[in-house]
């Protein structure tokens, strides 16, 4: 079992920036896949950046390229996005996840152990 924590989500002004926490305890997910995805009121979840275990493997969905950047930390079980020039479309509840097996890292359905999320609102 892995527990994952959201952290960092809050009130911003549109080409604000924020860095989002995921940290990861029960398991160490340093062999994993951890991706963020995000979800507005009445849309589908969306993909928004996945990494690998080997740091080079960092992929992005299209609406969020070149702005948001993820990264981790393994010595401390911790994901992060950071989130740059942030527009009212990135309004959504940011959730971090845990990819199980070698499905492709944009579909939510690959993913296991998701956390509770963190609301970013853009103002």
């Amino acid at each position: 079992q892995v527990q994952l924590v959201e952290s960092g989500g809050q009130l911003v002004q549109a080409g604000g920036s924020l860095r989002l926490s995921c940290a990861a305890s029960g398991r160490a997910v340093i062999g994993y896949t951890m991706g963020w995805f995000r979800q507005a009121p009445g849309k589908e979840r969306e993909f928004v950046a996945s990494i690998g275990w080997n740091f080079q493997s960092a992929r992005y969905g299209d609406s969020t390229k070149g702005r948001f950047t993820i990264s981790k930390d393994n010595a401390k079980n911790t994901v992060y996005l950071q989130m740059n020039s942030l527009q009212s479309e990135d309004t959504a509840v940011y959730y971090c996840a845990v990819r199980l097996g070698l499905g492709s890292p944009w579909a939510p359905g690959n993913y296991g152990f998701w956390g509770q999320g963190t609301q970013v609102k853009l103002s």
